[in-house]
């Protein structure tokens, strides 16, 4: 048995471990897994041979909106939540030992890794960042929580091996680092029918704007008339059967801050990305550099998104050359494969 803990910070951590449980299922029939994480328990209903506990692994990173950090809420939540770290960590090496778990993996809540450390059991962190990294790039991080960055980085030196995934940051303090591709989500149906699912004429331009994790406030409705778009916003309903990936590929164009699970999908399904800036957040600017290698991306200032100003970037973008590189998207296997030869 599997015991998997994943951030609640956005849905893009529980997206790609998903695949990830579902490739590890596909590989070992009688896999019993159990998910341990704060992220909504709709995600992970659609995956065969586990089992949901809702846990507070971690506390990631406060947000105002999808696209505004709350530098203050974080630091309070990190200072709270670590300040009890070993009686966590215990309290979780002692449950894992008595639910029978062979192997613990995380994406990428310290606690995990600490936790299995303290019940002898090995440890897999798979991500493409690490919340020391992500921490240390606050200014007022270590004032206002002391003492919690170190802590994360000696749970993290517990794990048995990192896998770390493209467009990353961190992994300092994880040993025996192995990259792999992209975990990635793919459309289940084809552009065309997808489209048909959702009443969209093909010859229609269809913006997906992917703001569910923490919503924004954006007059969608105002901008369809004024922009002469098709507009899927965060809170349109997903036609059954279709899934997430369908939606992204079958826009023209996915609207949307540069996270890992958004732009995964995006190369994943060959979407255009019109990106805008995201807060005080390093990874941005890991993907702002990187994107462009394998993916048809563009700016587009937060100014000009809540405005509706939207139609000549969209524009900009679609005339843009298609990237230089093709990414590998295979991740999920390739980590599934590693997994099971160490459980």
């Amino acid at each position: 048995m599997i015991v998997f803990y994943i951030t609640g910070h956005g849905f893009g951590h529980a997206s790609r471990s998903i695949e990830l449980m579902r490739a590890l299922v596909h590989k070992q029939s009688d896999l019993a897994i159990i998910v341990k994480t704060t992220a909504p328990s709709w995600l992970f209903e659609r995956v065969p041979g586990t089992r949901y506990e809702r846990f507070e692994a971690d506390v990631g990173m406060a947000q105002v909106d999808s696209l505004t950090i709350d530098v203050a809420g974080t630091t309070a939540a990190a200072a709270r939540f670590y300040r009890d770290f070993d009686r966590r960590a215990d309290a979780e090496a002692a449950w894992l030992s008595t639910a029978g778990a062979r192997l613990v993996l995380g994406d990428v809540p310290p606690l995990a890794h600490a936790a299995a450390g303290r019940a002898g059991l090995p440890s897999v962190a798979i991500s493409n960042f690490t919340w020391d990294w992500i921490y240390e790039s606050v200014p007022t991080f270590e004032r206002d929580a002391p003492g919690v960055i170190e802590t994360i980085r000696s749970a993290y030196r517990t794990c048995t091996r990192a896998l770390r995934l493209p467009m990353h940051g961190g992994f300092a303090s994880t040993p025996h680092v192995v990259d792999i591709p992209m975990i990635a989500r793919r459309a289940t149906t084809t552009r065309a029918r997808a489209r048909q699912a959702m009443n969209v004429p093909s010859d229609r331009l269809l913006a997906l704007a992917s703001f569910s994790g923490h919503g924004l406030d954006v007059p969608f409705e105002q901008i369809v008339a004024q922009q002469g778009l098709m507009v899927l916003s965060p809170a349109a309903a997903l036609p059954p059967p279709l899934e997430y990936p369908d939606l992204v590929a079958a826009a023209d164009v996915v609207i949307s801050k540069p996270g890992y699970g958004i732009v995964s999908e995006c190369v994943a399904n060959g979407t255009p990305l019109l990106y805008t800036s995201r807060g005080q957040f390093v990874e941005y600017d890991v993907f702002v550099a990187e994107m462009p290698r394998v993916l048809r991306c563009r700016f587009m200032p937060q100014d000009d998104l809540r405005a509706g100003r939207w139609r000549p970037h969209i524009e900009a973008l679609l005339a843009q050359s298609a990237p230089p590189e093709r990414a590998r998207v295979d991740g999920a296997d390739v980590a599934a494969d590693l997994i099971c030869s160490w459980n």
